[in-house]
C-alpha cells in the first residue's frame, strides 16, 4: 500500500456485503468516503474543541493542526492503522498548573512540545526493541495510577474557576450531559459531551433573555455583573482567515509538570493500535513504534505554532466499529474537513464564547471520567492492590498528585502535583520491586482479603486465602 494513499474499490463502492468489512487499503465511492470522513469529524469534534478551550488555546488552530497530525500519522503508519489524531485532553491540568504559576500560552505549548519530543524518542525505542519495553517500564499498575492522578488533579479547576461563574447552569448542564452519556445510544452517545455543551450554550442564552445579567466571578476574583453568553466577539470575527499563531517558550518547571503525561499518551496509542488490530484482524505490533513516534512528531509540529498536543481518538474507533469501514481514505477526508474548519475564525469565536458555567458542568463529568480511566486500566489488567508492592507507591503518588503536595528545591524550583506524583509512582514501584522479598513479587497478598477468604465454618481466614490475581 506504499504510503497508504492508494486504495482499491470495495465491491461496487456502495454498500459492503453482509458481514464484510472495508479494510484500511480499500474504499467506498468517493462521495460515500467523504460522508464517512464528515462523520469522523463530528465524532472527534466535541473533545477536540473542548481541549483547546480548557487550555486557553485557539480552537481554530487546534482543529486545523489535528487534520495535519492525522495526515502525518497515516503516512507514518503506511496506511495500516486507521486513526484520527485529535486534541489531547490529558494536558488540560498541565495547562491550568502552568498558568497558575504565571505562565502564558507560549509556556504551555513549550512544555507540551518537550513532551512531544520525548514521545517521539519513545516511539523510536519501541520500534527498535518492541512493545515489551513499554510493559517493563510502565506496567498497568503504574500507568493506571498516572492516568488517575492526571484526571483527578483537575478537580480544583472545575471547583474554583468554572463552577462559581454560574452554578445553576453548571448543575443543569452536568445533569443533561450525564443523562446523554447514559441514556443515548449509538452515535449520539459518543458525542454526548458535545450535546451537553450545546445544551448549556442554549440554556445560557435563554437565561440571559429571561433573567438578565448574572452577578458572579468572571475570569477574576471579584464578582461582577456580566452576561452568561457574550457573543460580541462572534460578530466581529471574519468568516475566512488563518488562526492566530505563536511560538513556544521553554522552562524547566513547566516541562517537568508536563512530562508525566507522556505515560498516558503511550498508553493511549498502545491501546488504540491493539484495538484496531483486533477489529481488522491484522497484526499491528510492528506499527506501535511508528504510531507513537508519529504522535510525537505531530505534537511537536502543533505546539511549535501554538496548538495543543494530539493523540489517537477512541471516539473514531467507535465509528469504525459501528460502520465496519476501516478505510484510511475516510480519515484523509476527515483531515481535509478539519483543515477547512481551521480557516474559519467565526467558528473559533463561537467556541471561545462558551460560558464558564457550561464548562463547569461539563468538566465535572469529563475530568472524573479521565481519572477513572486509570481505575479501568487496573480492572482490565487485574491489578492486585492488596499487594503492598502495588498499593504503597500508588497510594502515595495518587494523593500527592491529587492533593497538590510539593517539594521545594531552593528559591526558584518547585516539584509537585502531577509531576511529583508520577515520579513517586514510577520510581517507587521499581525501587520497591527491586528491594521487595520474593513472596511479594510472586503476588501473594498480605493484606486482608475480605469475605473472599473467610471460612464460615471455622469463623476465620481460610488457609492460603483466595488465589492472587496477576501482576500489573
Amino acid at each position: 500500500m506504499g504510503l497508504g494513499v492508494r486504495w482499491t474499490l470495495h465491491g461496487d463502492g456502495r454498500t459492503p456485503a453482509p458481514g464484510a468489512v472495508v479494510r484500511p487499503d480499500e474504499r467506498l465511492s468517493w462521495p460515500r468516503t467523504a460522508g464517512l470522513g464528515a462523520q469522523h469529524v463530528v465524532a472527534m469534534f466535541g473533545a477536540s474543541f473542548v481541549a483547546p478551550v480548557l487550555m486557553g488555546l485557539d480552537p481554530n488552530l487546534a482543529i486545523m493542526m489535528s487534520g495535519v497530525a492525522t495526515m502525518l500519522f497515516l503516512l507514518a503508519t503506511r496506511g495500516r492503522v486507521p486513526s484520527y489524531l485529535g486534541c489531547s485532553l490529558s494536558f488540560v491540568g498541565v495547562a491550568a498548573i502552568i498558568r497558575a504559576q504565571g505562565g502564558d500560552s507560549a509556556a504551555v505549548t513549550g512544555a507540551i512540545l518537550v513532551v512531544g519530543v520525548v514521545l517521539f524518542l519513545a516511539g523510536l525505542l519501541v520500534r527498535r526493541f518492541g512493545a515489551r519495553i513499554i510493559h517493563a517500564a510502565m506496567p498497568p499498575v503504574v500507568t493506571g495510577a498516572v492516568v488517575m492522578l492526571i484526571g483527578f488533579n483537575l478537580a480544583p479547576v472545575t471547583a474554583r474557576t468554572y463552577w462559581p461563574q454560574d452554578q445553576w447552569t453548571a448543575l443543569l448542564t452536568m445533569l443533561f450531559t450525564g443523562l446523554a452519556v447514559v441514556c443515548l445510544r449509538g452515535f449520539w452517545s459518543r458525542v454526548a459531551i458535545f450535546l451537553g455543551l450545546l445544551f448549556g450554550y442554549a440554556l445560557s442564552w435563554v437565561s440571559d433573555r429571561f433573567f438578565g445579567k448574572i452577578h458572579s466571578v468572571n475570569g477574576g476574583v471579584e464578582a461582577v455583573d456580566h452576561w452568561r453568553l457574550d457573543l460580541s466577539g462572534v460578530a466581529k470575527a471574519d468568516w475566512v482567515g488563518l488562526p492566530s499563531l505563536h511560538g513556544p517558550s521553554f522552562g524547566w518547571s513547566a516541562a517537568l509538570v508536563a512530562l508525566p503525561v507522556v505515560i498516558a499518551l503511550i498508553a493511549e496509542n498502545a491501546g488504540h493500535v491493539k484495538a484496531v488490530g483486533e477489529m481488522t484482524g491484522d497484526r499491528l505490533d510492528d506499527q506501535l513504534g511508528p504510531a507513537i513516534a508519529a504522535d510525537g512528531v505531530a505534537t511537536v509540529l502543533s505546539t511549535a505554532v501554538g496548538g495543543p498536543a494530539n493523540t489517537t481518538y477512541s471516539e473514531n474507533i467507535g465509528v469504525m466499529a459501528a460502520t465496519r469501514v476501516y478505510s484510511t481514505a475516510a480519515y484523509w477526508a476527515a483531515a481535509c474537513f478539519a483543515l477547512l474548519f481551521g480557516v474559519c475564525p467565526k467558528f473559533g469565536a463561537v467556541v471561545a464564547a462558551i460560558p464558564g458555567g457550561v464548562l463547569g458542568g461539563i468538566t465535572v463529568i469529563l475530568y472524573g471520567m479521565i481519572g477513572l480511566l486509570g481505575a479501568q486500566i487496573w480492572v482490565h489488567n487485574k491489578v492486585d492492590l492488596r499487594n503492598p508492592l502495588n498499593l504503597v507507591p500508588v497510594a502515595a503518588g495518587v494523593i500527592i498528585g491529587i492533593g497538590g503536595v510539593s517539594l521545594k528545591f531552593g528559591k526558584n524550583f518547585e516539584l509537585g502535583g502531577i509531576a511529583l506524583g508520577t515520579i513517586v509512582v514510577l520510581s517507587g514501584y521499581h525501587v520497591l520491586r527491586a528491594l521487595a522479598p520474593a513472596h511479594l513479587k510472586a503476588q501473594e497478598p498480605l493484606l486482608d482479603e475480605g469475605t473472599s477468604s473467610y471460612d464460615p465454618v471455622e469463623g476465620g481466614a481460610a488457609e492460603g486465602g483466595a488465589p492472587a490475581r496477576g501482576e500489573a
